[in-house]
């Protein structure tokens, strides 16, 4: 078990003797305690017995992961490996909003590319009617003449 205790400018006092205190009481099993200084990094190490863990991620490198609380052990996962390792599982949620709008398609989109670097036109077969992609995220979708959606 690893205990992480972050060091604040005014207690470190109190963190010494907080840390002292923890040593003496988990001296028997193999606890370690670390207290690093402000904006010192620290490196971890898990076991690599799921799917997460296969590549090592290179520096700088996103990783997605799933930390897992089951009775007081904490684990890392894949998203994929939830209903394995645990009786949870995932689902995705699509969430359409539709937002009254009476100006012109065009103006809104013109006014988004101002605010955003990336605003993508969309083919009408695939959005079966006008629609643009913001950030390869969201989609803007043209519903009526009062109305928008963004999905």
């Amino acid at each position: 078990m690893v205990l992480l205790l972050p060091s604040t400018c005014r207690s470190t006092t109190y963190l010494s003797l907080l840390k002292q205190n923890l040593i003496t009481q988990f001296a028997d099993n193999n606890t370690k305690i670390i207290s690093p200084k402000n904006c010192q990094s620290v490196e971890m190490y898990f076991n690599s017995e799921k799917r997460l863990a296969e590549k090592t991620p290179e520096v700088g490198e996103t990783v997605s992961s799933l930390l897992v609380k089951k009775a007081f052990t904490y684990q890392i996962m894949a998203p994929d490996d939830l209903h394995v390792f645990s009786q949870l599982s995932t689902a995705n949620i699509s969430q359409r909003i539709t937002i009254a709008y009476s100006g012109a398609f065009g103006v809104l989109k013109h006014r988004l590319k101002q605010m955003f670097e990336s605003v993508e036109s969309l083919p009408d077969e695939e959005s079966e009617g006008p629609a643009f992609r913001v950030h390869e995220r969201l989609t803007v979708k043209y519903e009526s003449e009062k109305h928008i959606s963004l999905h």
